[in-house]
């Protein structure tokens, strides 16, 4: 399992929310270069990039700054948040992003994901952020009736293959992964790689991940539990390599 360190962008800075409300925000760097650039040097083999002004505008806002973090990191970088179009997801590729992540369009308009998957391969993921088991959407302002692990198993049907699953409930709350979640998640699509999202705050919270036994279990974000010193990137490493 890997860890991917989380940068949170608004208004330019590096942030997190409270269960994704854009009204309950803590700033916690204001050069995303810089924190990129840190997080590489503490070990980090993958990062993962949420543009948070796109995810609640619906439509990218920080591509210049996204360019800016995958030229100087040299690492692999995925990317999410307010991707609604074909043009958004051809700039964030053009631009050195390794995966754009789809959200809301992807329950929205199935063929349009499938077309994407056609063009870019493996280039194109999909966030499933969910409570209680059903799909929300438009940064979390929207639950709908889907059942997440319906979702999932129709975006692998298109050719998807890597999901990053959030529990919004638990996610920035420092309180563990929603395991009973992630379980089922990995189940439904066994042959798709699963990123886990969402409380994963400690090194037991990495354990208990990886004791769930699921394969396809491919690794996990953290962000505010890093930002608050709550845990060290290589204390989460070492977890995840542990076994």
């Amino acid at each position: 399992m890997i860890i991917l360190p989380a940068i949170d962008l608004k208004d330019g800075h590096c942030v997190r929310l409270r269960q994704g409300r854009a009204d309950d925000v803590t700033v916690y760097a204001d050069d995303p270069v810089a924190q990129a650039l840190d997080w590489r040097e503490q070990g980090a083999e993958q990062l993962h990039v949420v543009d948070l002004d796109g995810a609640f505008q619906g439509a990218p806002q920080h591509t210049a700054v996204i360019k800016r973090i995958v030229q100087a990191i040299g690492i692999p970088v995925e990317v999410g948040g307010g991707l609604r179009s074909d043009v958004h997801v051809e700039q964030l590729l053009a631009a050195g992003v390794a995966r754009a992540i789809i959200g809301t369009r992807a329950l929205e308009n199935i063929d349009a994901l499938a077309a994407l998957v056609q063009r870019f391969g493996d280039a194109i993921a999909v966030g499933i952020d969910a409570r209680d088991g059903f799909v929300q959407v438009k940064g979390w302002v929207e639950t709908t009736d889907t059942r997440a692990t319906a979702l999932a198993r129709q975006v692998v049907g298109v050719g998807v293959r890597t999901i990053i699953y959030t529990d919004t409930a638990t996610d920035g709350m420092l309180g563990g992964p929603n395991l009973t979640a992630m379980r089922e998640i990995c189940q439904a699509v066994p042959a798709c790689s699963v990123i886990a999202s969402g409380g994963v705050s400690a090194p037991e919270h990495v354990t208990a991940l990886k004791a769930l036994g699921c394969a396809n279990l491919f690794g996990a974000i953290v962000g505010k539990a890093l930002y608050d010193g709550k845990t060290t990137l290589a204390a989460m490493l070492a977890a995840a390599a542990a076994g």
